[in-house]
């Protein structure tokens, strides 16, 4: 594997590696995860309550992310690097609307920061290297997956 060879594949390759910890973290250890997030930590659950079995699919969600990410900024494919920056974007909307109406606690706003600043930085590398939208060339020749070095 390779180091990334842009600053936008760098924000990528960062944004995996902590989120690929975060999920670890997650699987090995839900309720310091939880307690980062700002949720209860319960001695016992109820019945029915899914709460770890959902934090374990997250996390583990998490962690393939953050694979998917490294193994882009090893490639250098901005084509990902620029899908990611929109949908990033809308996390960061809907997480921290959680926070802003009541429906997670206030600790819960770091994830939305953190999507978001993570967008907005690697949109800004990804423009300063001139990769921020697809050129006319890679349009005309089908090749979507082609990279500028």
């Amino acid at each position: 594997m390779r180091l990334p060879r842009s600053f936008s594949g760098w924000t990528m390759a960062v944004f995996g590696l902590i989120s690929f910890a975060l999920g670890l973290l997650g699987l090995i250890s839900p309720d310091t995860m939880l307690a980062m997030l700002g949720f209860e930590v319960l001695d016992a659950r109820a019945t029915g309550d899914y709460t770890l079995v959902y934090l374990a699919a997250s996390s583990m969600a998490a962690v393939n992310m953050g694979v998917y990410y490294v193994f882009a900024a090893s490639a250098n494919y901005t084509p990902f690097f620029r899908w990611t920056v929109p949908f990033r974007l809308v996390t960061f909307a809907v997480f921290t609307t959680l926070v802003l109406t009541g429906a997670a606690p206030g600790k819960f706003i770091g994830i939305g920061l953190w999507e978001g600043l993570g967008a907005l930085i690697t949109g800004f590398a990804l423009w300063r290297e001139g990769n921020l939208l697809p050129s006319r060339q890679e349009s005309r020749s089908g090749v979507l997956g082609a990279t500028r070095d």
